[in-house]
């Protein structure tokens, strides 16, 4: 059986407008060494983000099945900035825009569908392709056509997590030629095993968003600190209200400082818990905004165990406790909310927040509980992982709802807005 051989493309595009003036550009990489051996780049005219990305896709295909014609066992692994086009070639998401259907397929169709695979990567990590799709924007704003003799892309591109271990090709960067027969010879000599992974691990996870326009952006701040907070006591909204203490008072005041220097937040949503409307109150006097109170953000119901800690619970309500972390399906003593039946009005307000505010930047003032939960829901991760974030008090996080459905974390548990 013949070895297979594996490449990396890295391929990106812009569009200085959106839509406006577009490029693509591409690069073929030697997964073991970090050697570009080819590189593809071109104008297209007057396009938007996305057509230019799967344009770069294909160029980006089409440049590596270039490199071995005759093999039918080629692999590519496809890293790209783009969350829209990796996860629809992924098949994770559906392809709703007439526009990217022919695309896509025209994609598909340059390898069969079990040789490529898809990662997204950061924008900084894909420098190499970035900067080719903006020299053929700057070639086509003369009137000129990309040229590969003078591309200074893999020059000025960050330099490459791949060890450089092959000595450099004669001819100038994006030769064809040459990257073909120094990647034949190196190749050659390579082992079946070494060829048998992809250059790394795709991943799913979402760092930035897909381009569907401005979504619903939630910053989400806790309320900040009562006389319960700092014993960590179980503080819900079973009939324990406090008010915020003197400090909780002036981190309310630290976060309305940093929210009206940042200049971003449209609207103001609060649970109706008191220690919510008063950290909230203290952004909205200084923003000049009002505040709307949704039910559906108050912190969880924990019955009996209010204004108890947790080692008082664990002492009195030993079992109880125990079933309750261990199912999210379980309520606290005394009649409280189980984390799922939380989830469920906190879902439901998400929703109504989204419809309200898509497009706009949404500060969400309420609890731990509320605030992790959107934060799982939008990781798609189990209900054991609110065990696993620290949130502390007048904290910030930020989730961005998308047309789409899909939701981006964006931050986690940030402080930095707060005076020490």
């Amino acid at each position: 059986m013949t070895a297979s051989h594996q490449l990396v493309v890295e391929a990106d595009g812009g569009s200085r407008g959106n839509p406006g003036p577009a490029g693509y550009g591409a690069v073929v990489i030697d997964p073991e060494t970090g050697e570009p051996l080819a590189e593809t780049a071109e104008y297209i005219g007057v396009a938007t983000n996305n057509v230019a990305e799967y344009k770069g896709l294909i160029a980006g295909l089409k440049a590596a099945k270039a490199l071995f014609p005759a093999d039918d066992a080629l692999r590519v692994h496809v890293r790209m900035d783009s969350k829209l086009v990796v996860e629809q070639m992924s098949g994770r998401w559906k392809i709703k825009h007439p526009g990217m259907k022919p695309l896509a397929a025209e994609a598909a169709r340059v390898l069969p569908p079990d040789a490529v695979t898809y990662e997204w990567i950061p924008r900084a990590e894909n420098k190499h392709a970035d900067r080719l799709a903006n020299e053929a924007m700057d070639a086509g704003k003369r009137g000129e056509r990309w040229e590969p003799s003078s591309s200074t892309a893999a020059l000025d591109a960050a330099p490459s997590a791949f060890p450089q271990a092959l000595p450099p090709v004669t001819g100038p960067p994006g030769d064809a030629v040459a990257g073909a027969a120094k990647a034949r010879a190196a190749m050659a000599s390579r082992t079946t095993a070494a060829r048998t992974a992809p250059a790394t691990t795709p991943q799913t996870g979402w760092g930035v968003a897909p381009d569907l326009g401005p979504p619903a952006t939630f910053v989400l701040l806790r309320h900040g600190e009562t006389v319960l907070t700092p014993e960590k006591r179980f503080s819900g909204s079973g009939g324990t209200d406090p008010k915020l203490s003197a400090v909780g008072r002036g981190q309310a005041d630290d976060a309305a400082r940093a929210f009206a220097d940042r200049g971003t937040i449209q609207e103001i949503v609060s649970s109706p818990l008191r220690r919510c409307r008063e950290t909230a109150a203290a952004v909205a006097g200084r923003l000049g905004l009002d505040v709307s109170v949704d039910h559906g953000l108050r912190e969880t119901d924990f019955g009996v165990w209010e204004g108890l800690t947790f080692g008082e619970v664990r002492e009195r309500y030993g079992s109880d406790l125990s079933a309750w972390l261990a199912s999210p399906d379980v309520a606290p003593t005394g009649g409280g909310e189980s984390f799922a039946e939380v989830a469920d009005r906190v879902s439901a307000a998400r929703d109504r927040l989204i419809a309200r505010h898509q497009g706009r930047t949404v500060l969400v003032v309420t609890h731990v509980t509320p605030i992790k939960t959107l934060v799982r829901l939008a990781l798609g991760a189990p209900p054991q992982s609110m065990f696993r974030m620290e949130l502390s008090a007048a904290s910030v996080s930020t989730v961005a709802y998308y047309a789409d459905g899909n939701a981006s974390v964006r931050l986690l548990n940030d402080t930095s807005h707060l005076q020490r």
